[in-house]
């Protein structure tokens, strides 16, 4: 009997002990990576089109090596944003049936993809921009035309696996670049 009656006082101990604060699960965190102020300033190209650029990044020919097709390189980020160049010659309509199926092509991995429309009639620029979410290949792309002679596309690609909360950091901070990107074209 007086082992039953340890046992009740040790049981009423341990749950007086285990009330008290409850147990919350922890935030999601994101990593706290800082990166410097960007400065932007315009580049010239000897191509039909010109932008600001972010002077974190190195421009460098690209690799598939046709006319005006450019990469800017983030050896800090570890990543680069692929621009490339077409005419428009009657072919506005698969130009951007093209563009706009490139992102399309990332739903595999991708959570969600957010599109949004660029207007800028003052200097002849329409575009998208599609931000990714989730371990796509691509956390970015846009793609931005004058409608009558000129069609440019952009997309952000790193130097890793990807993986959305170790990326995100980085990600947004280009894509903040992609965006004065757009904003700041003007056709030659």
């Amino acid at each position: 009997m007086r082992y039953v009656s340890y046992s009740v006082i040790f049981l009423v101990f341990c749950f007086m002990i285990s009330c008290g604060n409850e147990v919350q699960p922890k935030p999601k965190a994101m990593l706290a990576l800082n990166y410097p102020k960007p400065e932007y300033r315009p580049i010239n190209l000897d191509c039909p089109y010109t932008f600001e650029k972010n002077q974190l990044a190195e421009v460098a020919p690209s690799k598939n090596r046709k006319d005006c097709w450019i990469n800017l390189d983030y050896p800090l980020l570890k990543a680069s944003i692929f621009i490339t160049y077409q005419p428009v010659t009657n072919n506005l309509d698969s130009l951007l049936r093209d563009a706009q199926k490139l992102p399309l092509e990332h739903t595999i991995k991708a959570d969600a993809i957010e599109g949004d429309i660029y207007t800028n009639d003052l200097h002849k620029a329409y575009g998208m921009f599609y931000e990714l979410q989730g371990d796509a290949a691509s956390q970015a792309q846009f793609y931005i035309t004058d409608s009558i002679e000129h069609f440019l596309t952009g997309a952000v690609y790193f130097n890793t696996r990807p993986n959305y909360d170790s990326i995100y950091p980085a990600a947004n901070y280009i894509m903040q670049d992609m965006r004065r990107l757009m904003e700041s074209i003007r056709w030659q």
